[in-house]
């Protein structure tokens, strides 16, 4: 049995270009849909947030419309409640790498708000990278991304093929325009090898241990590769 960290932004809004506080945090899909698939292979899950606060789902990610109708929207809202720890996430300052086998980042735009700038997530993240540690990383939690440093100041995902949220998901999502900067500009400017697929469809990018998935429909998949990792 392995034993996985979840990372998930503390954030509860994103702000906008005009300064507005967009209600966020993270995305249901992108926490279930991987976390049913590690329990249901007998992984142990562990959470953690910025400051260990208990993270905001974000509501748009438990609509009917994104979740194939009532039946859907139910189910995920159900299975959210159903995972205790989201309740009890450690403090992500107080994680020990060595105390885990697998990381993985769920998005929502709440990572574009607290995870893009945080230190702690940044050095977990260079740390993991270092280790050849399975990390799984989706849809807008590559922003966490931007955060990491080497010793040397440089981004250690510079060079690796990897995808995130795009902008053309961004705009077909109504954002794109109101955005502060968006997220694949600004990890094609740290220097990755950002990898597009089409809008909306599972597209999974791996290179060496980094395994990214560039938006809901691909945390599913995403999850099937870091489980054949994890053997």
């Amino acid at each position: 049995m392995a034993k996985i960290l979840f990372v998930l932004t503390g954030a509860d809004h994103w702000t906008l270009a005009d300064g507005t506080e967009h209600p966020s945090g993270f995305w249901a899909e992108e926490a279930v849909t991987p976390y049913q698939a590690f329990t249901a292979a007998g992984h142990e899950i562990v959470f953690a947030t910025p400051g260990g606060v208990v993270p905001t789902v974000d509501k748009g990610s438990l609509a009917p419309e994104v979740n194939g109708g009532e039946e859907g929207a139910r189910a995920v809202t159900d299975a959210l409640a159903a995972i205790a720890g989201l309740q009890h996430p450690l403090k992500l300052q107080d994680v020990a790498l060595e105390d885990y086998d697998a990381v993985f980042y769920p998005g929502g735009h709440g990572p574009m708000e607290d995870l893009a700038v945080d230190a702690d997530s940044g050095r977990l993240l260079t740390l993991a990278l270092e280790s050849g540690k399975p990390l799984g990383v989706v849809c807008h939690g590559p922003a966490a991304l931007l955060a990491a440093r080497d010793e040397d100041g440089a981004s250690p995902f510079t060079g690796y093929r990897l995808t995130g949220f795009t902008n053309a998901e961004e705009t077909q999502a109504g954002f794109a325009d109101r955005a502060k900067w968006l997220l694949q500009d600004r990890l094609v400017a740290l220097g990755a090898d950002f990898q597009e697929g089409e809008a909306w469809a599972p597209f999974v990018v791996t290179d060496r241990n980094l395994v990214t998935g560039q938006n809901p429909a691909s945390s599913a998949p995403l999850a099937a590769e870091l489980l054949k990792r994890l053997g």
